[in-house]
């Protein structure tokens, strides 16, 4: 039997394990990549590991998050990564530079490489060809210090495209409409391979919006074919050595295969609060818009932005709608700049603002109050705008544009003929705001600079054999862990400072959870289906392990949230029988009994005291993540391994 791209890769860079699906595979990581939400704690969990040089063959920390300097905490954050990356051995890509994926993307990414990135939209990567996965920032770290990442052997599925995009149907419609057929959770425990006669039309930074938006499917990860033109893109950005041909054994077998007809295929768009409650743009037309935001990590390629500014030229946007655009990267804006497309975006009266994820992470430019915003980002849940009653759509470039002028969700191709949108064969490389390394001679005297705000990341603890606490908290489906730990503005600065951090930790779901938390001591939390769905933040488990929570328990799990409990210390346990979920209540007396034994049997007992209930959860565990629990966590794991 012939092997999928992503088999080929993994089969290439395994370590040890079985490519059976479900078994714990241990993989190589050529390449990693952080951001400043997630870097400033990967890096602090790097300096207590004690490896003085990463040992991966590129790693890059990137600015792109917590752009907004209203106070020191950013500021030092950034001299604290920066400082180091110089000393370790990474690359340092400065602020302003770009957003990490898109500029990743164009001077880092290698088909056929593996890459993990403390992002859960690293997947992006896909785009070109590499195995690209979202992971927690301890598993950056290990990977960095040279330490093989563990994944349970996803199942494969194939998604072939046929026939070709209309005007005004793009790449991001593709995506949408693949959430549609799979949903938030379809893609949980599988790579999606994208393939058939239609991905011939695809660019790599559209192919890159697919693979990005495949996060929100619950997916392992997704990948294209690297061909031509693959190879076309790496000679435009002037590395043609990059290149390596990559496809499918044309005996390769899937679990599932998925057919869209382009040919068929409509403008989507995304209604709140979900990435998988999608419709067509005619179905809801005529919907009032009071903003509209272009660029994000899924549509700010120079591609995107052309488009943008050709359908913008000339015209004005709406006076009811407030329109910002954000460039992925310095190259696009300075090839937007030097063309004179950047002039044709202001000219409609757009804000321009930084390249950096900006809106996307609810870092500025929050809608009004109940107010309706459309954005090309991979990411709608309820809050995460930075306004609580916002009531946010995603779309395409096209479709944001078309609302844009006409102040209401409108049909894109009732804008006219779509200018013809020519690419240049070489982009405009200037890799200044790229800083290197300090050499390993010069390492030493190199000092790690941290602010007043900096703070350790909290320990865990070996769990016992019984642990007996209150159900402190009991949320429903698809918890997010913009839920369990929002980000924002006003959040984000204290990224690096897990002890203020904690006072809004499920804020969106209960105000009053941080205090009763720290008065139960120690307790134990309850959801639905996919708990932890969204980013790869391990803020969302660090932040109720210093709480006290010891204990997760839910119908099932997303995956990068469940690796990031366990790194805690945490144990994420799910109902034998889901109906059982519905038999506890918030506050009840929960004893979890016979741990011990639990772990290795796979089968825990839970007694509800106050409901006098009992009932069997799963112990799903690998016989590394057992150990890491009966330690207290992978960083207590790791200094036991090295005794």
């Amino acid at each position: 039997m012939g092997l999928t791209i992503a088999q080929k890769i993994i089969k290439a860079h395994m370590i040890s394990g079985s490519m059976e699906v479900g078994s714990e595979v241990a993989l190589r990581i050529d390449q990693t990549l952080t951001q400043d939400a997630t870097g400033t704690m990967a890096y602090l969990e790097f300096e207590a590991m004690g490896i003085p040089r990463v040992k991966t063959e590129l790693s890059v920390a990137y600015i792109d998050h917590n752009t907004l300097q209203s106070g020191f905490e950013n500021a030092d954050d950034h001299r604290f990564i920066q400082s180091a990356a110089k000393k370790y051995g990474l690359r340092f890509s400065r602020p302003g530079n770009g957003i990490c994926h898109q500029v990743h993307l164009e001077r880092f990414g290698k088909p056929g490489k593996t890459l993990i990135g403390s992002d859960s939209h690293t997947p992006t990567g896909g785009g070109i060809g590499m195995l690209a996965m979202g992971a927690g920032g301890l598993d950056v770290a290990v990977a960095m210090g040279g330490g093989a990442y563990y994944i349970n052997m996803p199942k494969m599925y194939k998604v072939n495209l046929t026939g070709h995009l209309r005007p005004f149907v793009t790449a991001k419609d593709i995506s949408l409409e693949i959430l549609r057929i799979l949903s938030v959770k379809g893609g949980v425990g599988a790579i999606i391979e994208w393939g058939g006669p239609g991905i011939k039309d695809l660019s790599v930074p559209e192919r890159a919006t697919i693979t990005n938006m495949g996060t929100e499917l619950g997916a392992t990860t997704s990948i294209f074919p690297s061909d031509e033109v693959t190879k076309a893109f790496l000679t435009a950005e002037g590395r043609p050595e990059d290149y390596t041909p990559l496809e499918s054994d044309p005996d390769a077998e899937y679990d599932r295969v998925i057919y869209i007809d382009l040919d068929s295929l409509s403008a989507k768009i995304a209604c709140p609060h979900s990435p998988d409650n999608v419709v067509s743009v005619s179905d809801i037309a005529g919907t009032k818009v009071d903003q509209v935001c272009i660029g994000s990590c899924t549509n700010s390629s120079l591609f995107d932005m052309l488009k943008v500014a050709a359908l913008l030229k000339g015209k004005t946007i709406s006076p009811s709608v407030s329109l910002s655009i954000s460039c992925g990267s310095k190259q696009v804006m300075s090839m937007l700049a030097d063309c004179g497309a950047l002039s044709d975006i202001i000219g409609s009266g757009a804000r321009v603002l930084e390249c950096a994820c900006g809106p996307c992470i609810g870092m500025g430019f929050s809608p009004n109050s109940g107010g309706v915003s459309l954005r090309t980002f991979n990411r709608n849940f309820e809050g995460r705008s930075g306004t609580a009653d916002g009531k946010v759509y995603l779309v395409s470039p096209e479709t944001a544009v078309a609302a844009a002028l006409t102040g209401e969700i409108t049909d894109p191709e009732k804008l006219g003929t779509m200018p013809e949108i020519k690419m240049p064969d070489k982009f405009k490389i200037n890799d200044n705001a790229i800083l290197l390394p300090a050499t390993e001679e010069e390492a030493p005297d190199v000092k790690i600079l941290k602010g007043p705000n900096i703070k350790s990341c909290p320990i865990g603890e070996p769990v016992p054999d019984e642990i007996e606490a209150p159900l402190i908290l009991k949320v429903g489906d698809n918890i997010t862990t913009d839920h369990i730990m929002p980000a924002g503005s006003k959040i984000l600065p204290y990224r690096s400072n897990i002890p203020h951090l904690s006072q809004f930790c499920f804020g969106v779901c209960d105000r009053t959870f941080p205090e009763r938390a720290k008065k139960a001591g120690r307790s134990i939390v309850v959801g639905g289906e996919n708990y932890g769905q969204g980013s790869s933040r391990e803020h969302a488990a660090l932040v109720p392990l210093y709480l006290g929570v010891r204990v997760v328990i839910a119908k099932s799990f997303a995956r990068i949230h469940v690796a990031n409990l366990v790194n805690a210390g945490i144990m994420p346990l799910t109902f034998e029988d889901p109906a059982d979920y519905d038999k506890i209540s918030q506050g009840d007396d929960l004893v979890v009994k016979g741990i011990m034994d639990g772990i290795d049997s796979g089968v825990i007992t839970l007694e509800d005291k106050t409901a006098g209930v009992t009932c069997r959860l799963k112990s799903s565990f690998t016989d590394r993540q057992k150990d890491m629990l009966k330690a207290g966590g992978l960083l207590n794991y790791i200094a036991a391994q090295a005794k």
